[in-house]
C-alpha cells in the first residue's frame, strides 16, 4: 500500500503482543494512515518531529493524542492499543538502525510517537 510507514515484521511483532488478528492489523494502520496522512502538514506545524526519513516521518505527540485519534478512527480500546504499539514500534526499529534507540526510548518516556508515510498526501511532497 502506497504510504504505509509500519514494516511487516513491525506489524507482526505488534499483532501478536496487542492480541489483533494479524489479518486485521493492517487494515487498522491503513485507516489510521488516512487520518494522519490528511494532516501531515499540520503534524509538521504543531510537533516536534523526531525522525525524517525517505518515506515517513515520526512526530512525538502529547499523552492523550492517540485516545482523540482513536475517537476520530471510531476504533475499539484494543484495536487503538494495537495502532498505538505499532508506532513506537516502528520508531524502536528506527532507533536501533540509526544508533538512536536510547534517544528514542526516552522521548517515549513522555510522549508518543505518530509515525505518517509521507507518500500518503502525494507525489508533490517534499522529500
Amino acid at each position: 500500500m502506497a504510504g504505509e510507514p509500519i514494516e511487516g515484521q513491525v506489524l507482526l511483532l505488534t499483532a501478536a503482543k496487542a492480541s489483533v488478528p494479524a489479518t486485521r492489523l493492517p487494515d487498522l494502520i491503513e485507516r489510521a494512515q488516512a487520518v494522519l496522512g490528511s494532516a501531515l502538514e499540520r503534524y509538521r506545524r504543531e510537533y516536534e518531529r523526531l525522525h525524517a526519513g525517505d518515506d515517513l516521518e515520526v512526530f512525538l505527540v502529547d499523552s492523550g493524542h492517540w485516545d482523540e485519534l482513536g475517537v476520530e478512527l471510531d476504533v475499539t480500546g484494543r484495536e487503538l492499543s494495537a495502532i498505538r504499539r505499532a508506532h513506537e514500534e516502528q520508531l524502536l526499529r528506527i532507533g536501533r538502525r540509526t544508533d538512536r534507540e536510547a534517544e528514542f526510548e526516552t522521548a517515549l518516556e513522555i510522549r508518543e510517537p505518530v509515525v505518517i508515510g509521507t507518500d500518503v498526501t502525494g507525489p508533490d511532497e517534499d522529500v
